[in-house]
């Protein structure tokens, strides 16, 4: 089996790439083989006119992953623009994908209208998904780990795969989508977490910061009072519990909240000493990275080095079913 996934490269990771993807893919580079990218040029489809802080969080985020687990020695972890050949293999995909299969991708709107202060006019936006394919197929990989928003994308790659064997002769993996275990992880407000929404616990956070913020975690609304009962179901922070407790703190907590036993910063203390085991080593990783960049670039050079001669391989093949030999 063979897994590709990436990255925007926005800013700090926080504790919903933690639990949404990189949980995720700790395990997968255990029994498949990974490329794991920064996608930096796709941080530039919505940020085209903010890139100023792109290279920084490369890095940033590069430590992160490190940090949580990711492990150069069993996946290839690399930067998208090193590799010219993705935006070779976007630009031959683009020459045959229809503009109408690019407009139908759900996406495609929702974040017209989320993202209202941002140009989104541009072909760089509405070809995003054709990069991604292309991101995709280049290394041949058999499954995708996506949350159920970014099902349609992968799909797509699918049917560019499809059209490109069709016109070209058999070339390209269909890669199949695998749902992450829990794709949605809330914010302090109950919200999707994320930067945008100022409700996130990042990795970098130090053990004060993590505790005041899960402190203040919206709950069940019901529970205005501490006598009033709840249902752990409706409780943004219970699903925390879900990830980080124990069967048996699950159930004393949930019996608690449904008879008002405990209190909402009684039951998330326990939230956040479970959490706080996983943080802690994973802040010092962090700061000993931090301290030795040198040493992640030279573990992003290793891993492109290796992704560029996958890339380079694929490129060959593709250029040669295209009937493009440079002239030669």
């Amino acid at each position: 089996m063979r897994i590709v996934s990436g990255m925007r490269p926005t800013g700090r990771l926080h504790l919903g790439h933690l639990i949404g993807t990189l949980h995720n893919w700790r395990r997968l580079q255990e029994r498949a083989d990974c490329f794991f990218f920064v996608a930096d040029w796709h941080a530039l489809t919505t940020d085209y006119d903010r890139s100023e802080g792109v290279a920084a969080n490369v890095l940033e985020m590069v430590i992160d992953w490190l940090a949580a687990g990711i492990d150069p020695a069993r996946a290839t972890i690399f930067v998208q623009s090193a590799l010219p050949e993705h935006a070779e293999l976007h630009l031959l995909l683009s020459m045959i994908t229809p503009v109408g299969w690019l407009e139908r991708v759900p996406t495609y709107k929702e974040m017209q209208q989320q993202l209202e202060d941002r140009d989104l006019s541009t072909y760089g936006f509405l070809g995003y998904p054709v990069l991604q394919a292309a991101d995709i197929l280049m290394y041949r990989a058999t499954g995708v780990p996506v949350g159920a928003d970014q099902v349609p994308h992968v799909e797509l790659t699918r049917e560019i795969a499809r059209r490109f064997n069709h016109l070209f002769g058999d070339t390209f993996v269909e890669p199949q989508a695998l749902l992450t275990e829990m794709p949605r992880v809330p914010g302090l407000d109950g919200r999707k977490m994320s930067k945008s929404y100022g409700n996130a616990v990042y990795l970098a956070d130090s053990a004060a910061e993590v505790k005041s913020k899960l402190s203040r975690m919206m709950t069940d609304p019901r529970r205005a009072r501490r006598h009033d009962p709840g249902d752990p179901d409706d409780c943004p922070a219970y699903n925390l519990h879900r990830v980080y407790c124990t069967p048996e703190e699950l159930a004393y907590t949930a019996h608690g909240c449904r008879t008002a036993g405990i209190g909402c910063l009684e039951c998330k203390q326990i939230m956040i000493a479970r959490a706080e085991e996983e943080l802690a080593p994973i802040r010092e990783r962090r700061a000993r990275l931090a301290e030795h960049l040198d040493d992640v670039r030279d573990l992003l050079a290793g891993g492109t080095a290796r992704a560029r001669a996958a890339a380079a391989e694929m490129m060959t093949v593709v250029r040669e079913r295209v009937g493009l030999r440079g002239g030669v």
